[in-house]
């Protein structure tokens, strides 16, 4: 869909001076890209009434993510009276993507040493199998679900190795994880919050005795992330045990919930523009360019927040200190300031620096991974079913802050050969 603005700049301009993240019409869960030009266009610095900020430019977005002492990442206070004193108040204000340095670093650093190239590099061939193994028990069905029947069951079993979870122990993950993430969407109603609540308890009552039972048999800290936790870093020092147990459960959603989004739009995309997907089975090597441009196009988080820690200026605009700033990562992909025909999907763009992942510190410790499980899955599925098209009407998520679906009814059609 083409931007309000290129229609009507009177209808683009009203559209941004509504705007409100806490009363959302129903379009814009289907589409809110429109909205974002308007934003773009007539309140980049768009000021809510309760005085948070939301920003929608490429360049106003990069420089936040680049400086951590001004734009601080911790939650404690923000997140206070929404959560009040809650399971997911901890889990929210303890988990790394809510963290300053110096627990941001040394939290990073412990994840991230099993999350290296090398060690991603070397998860393909299992990856490669796994994602063989589902199209083979999609082949010959008339319909599948594209959310449940493959992009959703990748991820969590790509984390739950990283953790090795046992693979009977995987069946609640991923409603855990929407709970728990549903959470941090602008408004919490009361049914939202219980989900979530009760999901934190859920997810760190079993966690607790997984820790225990890797504790009396530790596997290797290389590939293993939950024995790496454990034992901590070379000089001795090991995290507290409620640090341990929420980055557990951060790892498990953020790992499953994004990548389930990346792959299912990425999927969704080609299926709206068939041209791209031309360009795919005739170039399999452009799949590296196409999940950077799924990446951009339809973001899988599309929102991140901070808060100031001092006055700071944009332009004319003044923020004091404790100023809280959304950020629109899904408005700042489709900046015509920074990426010509925004609203084109090009599965062949270059340069493209989106901000997917984030930038600076909080980059995504797991970008690495993504992209490779966005890769394998994405090419194989279409080489496999190079003529899968819709069966029904999918179901968006109906969240701001993730953009995926619930479920993609679709007809896989006649299998080609098996992927070597």
């Amino acid at each position: 869909m083409g931007s309000v603005e290129a229609s009507s700049p009177e209808m683009a301009r009203a559209l941004a001076a509504r705007f409100d993240l806490s009363s959302l019409p129903a379009d814009f869960y289907a589409d809110p890209y429109p909205y974002y030009s308007a934003l773009r266009s007539h309140e980049p610095l768009k000021r809510f009434a309760d005085g948070a900020y939301f920003l929608t430019r490429y360049e106003d977005l990069l420089r936040v993510y680049r400086d951590t002492k001004t734009f601080s990442s911790d939650k404690t206070e923000e997140f206070a009276p929404k959560f009040g004193d809650s399971p997911l108040y901890e889990h929210h204000t303890t988990s790394l993507v809510f963290r300053d340095p110096p627990a941001h670093t040394r939290l990073r650093r412990l994840i991230g040493g099993a999350l290296t190239p090398r060690h991603v590099a070397a998860m393909e061939p299992g990856l490669a199998a796994l994602v063989d193994r589902l199209l083979e028990r999609i082949a010959g069905r008339e319909t599948i679900d594209l959310i449940d029947d493959f992009a959703g069951a990748i991820p969590v079993e790509i984390i739950g190795n990283l953790l090795r979870v046992p693979h009977a122990d995987r069946a609640p993950l991923r409603g855990w994880s929407l709970a728990i993430l549903g959470a941090l969407e602008p408004t919490l109603g009361v049914e939202a919050a219980a989900r979530g609540n009760a999901a934190v308890r859920d997810m760190l009552e079993y966690l607790q005795g997984l820790v225990a039972e890797r504790r009396r048999h530790p596997g290797d800290p290389e590939r293993d992330v939950l024995s790496r936790l454990i034992l901590g870093e070379g000089d001795g020092e090991r995290l507290e045990p409620r640090d341990l147990l929420h980055n557990c459960i951060f790892l498990l959603n953020a790992g499953h919930e994004t990548t389930t989004n990346l792959i299912g739009n990425g999927l969704v995309s080609l299926l709206a523009w068939p041209s791209a997907r031309e360009t795919l089975l005739r170039h399999p090597g452009a799949i590296e360019s196409a999940v950077e441009e799924f990446l951009r196009f339809e973001s899988s988080n599309q929102l991140g927040n901070r808060i100031t820690t001092q006055a700071v200026s944009f332009g004319e605009t003044e923020m004091p200190p404790q100023t809280r700033i959304w950020l629109c990562i899904g408005a700042a992909n489709r900046d015509p300031q920074k990426f010509p025909d925004p609203d084109r999907l090009d599965v062949l763009r270059s340069p493209n620096r989106h901000l997917a992942f984030g930038s600076g510190p909080h980059q995504c410790v797991g970008l690495t991974l993504g992209r490779l499980e966005a890769r394998v899955a994405i090419l194989r599925f279409l080489q496999r079913f190079p003529h899968y098209e819709p069966s029904g009407p999918a179901v968006r998520g109906g969240r701001v802050r993730f953009r995926g679906f619930l479920h993609v009814p679709c007809r896989p059609g006649a299998a080609a050969r098996s992927i070597p």
